[in-house]
């Protein structure tokens, strides 16, 4: 295989998404309990979440619309990567069963990051173009009902289900490209938000918040130093999906404007590795994305992880599957 080096160009050609049928809004939350639909809007901006479905089948679900959108035939990508926090089993990984699933004959593994997984995915992605694969698939899914009491106040308003599809291809003409990256994690906050096994999320709100605020601004400013490019070069912000005050907050010490950013949290919920290709699917469904735009994928999560990825856009523009 020849390698194209590392500045070869990256586009993606196909988004799909996937959300489970059952929705559970903030009055229905009351019922177990002592909340308001109010109280849950005011301090997150979620109104309601998806519970129900498999990691697996929410991923097959979201990679075949992508596969369908790009025109991609499954025998020709090379490559699956599922970012997933909740796979089907322990062992094995869930990207083999949705590979076989989707008609795929290739590697495929899993990247555990949590909230970050998708943008650390895609850093992954870029590495396997640069030596030398055309066509791969990514994959962020989540069923974080599985882990998440849904009767504590602190967790079960937040978490969902969903799943998040792009079809990754190599850009020869460059114009498509990762400008800057930036990948990130401090084990010293593996207590703040962390689940054992046969267990549910345990979680210390405030300072989640905190951390998520700081490694936000720091992560944003080192892709952008990498790329060359200011706050004002950012065209469209597609951040992780957790609780609009945080994304709030991290933007005013970045100066980001809120009219350039992507959000579907209202709808979903927190859906962990899903929520980035959500809002980017999201996006696409409304034009918001065009040719040439500087589009910055942000994610921050348990570990604690975080991610961010400058892609100048040269993919697909137009998106009408939606969710």
């Amino acid at each position: 295989m020849t390698n194209r080096g590392v500045g070869i160009g990256m586009k993606i050609t196909g988004m799909g998404a996937a959300l489970p049928e059952k929705v559970i809004t903030n009055e229905d939350l009351t019922a177990f309990m002592d909340t308001s639909d109010e109280w849950i809007r005011e301090r997150t901006g979620i109104s309601q979440r998806r519970i129900g479905g498999t990691t697996s089948g929410l991923a097959i679900e979201a990679g075949q619309k992508a596969l369908d959108e790009s025109g991609v035939d499954p025998l020709e990508i090379e490559l699956l990567i599922v970012a997933t926090t909740t796979p089907d089993y322990i062992m094995p990984a869930t990207a083999p069963a949705v590979a076989h699933e989707l008609g795929l004959d290739c590697g495929a593994f899993d990247v555990a990051a949590v909230c970050s997984g998708f943008a650390y995915a895609i850093t992954v992605a870029q590495g396997y173009l640069a030596q030398g694969l055309t066509k791969i698939l990514v994959i962020g899914a989540d069923t974080m009902e599985r882990i998440t009491d849904y009767t504590d106040r602190g967790t079960g308003i937040l978490f969902a289900n969903g799943a998040g599809a792009a079809v990754v291809e190599a850009d020869e003409t460059g114009e498509g490209q990762i400008l800057g990256w930036d990948l990130g994690a401090n084990g010293k906050y593996v207590h703040i938000l962390y689940s054992e096994h046969d267990d549910t999320m345990v979680m210390d709100g405030k300072e989640v918040f905190r951390q998520a605020v700081k490694v936000m601004r720091q992560s944003t400013m080192k892709t952008l130093e990498m790329a060359g490019l200011t706050v004002d070069d950012v065209d469209i912000i597609v951040p992780h999906q957790a609780n609009v005050r945080i994304v709030e907050s991290a933007w005013k010490k970045l100066g980001f404007s809120m009219d350039k950013t992507l959000m579907v949290l209202n709808e979903t919920g927190n859906t962990s590795a899903a929520s980035i290709p959500l809002c980017l699917d999201r996006g696409l469904s409304q034009d918001r994305i065009k040719t040439g735009d500087n589009v910055l994928m942000l994610g921050f999560g348990a570990g604690m992880t975080w991610a961010s990825v400058l892609l100048r856009w040269n993919g697909i523009t137009t998106h009408t599957a939606g969710f």
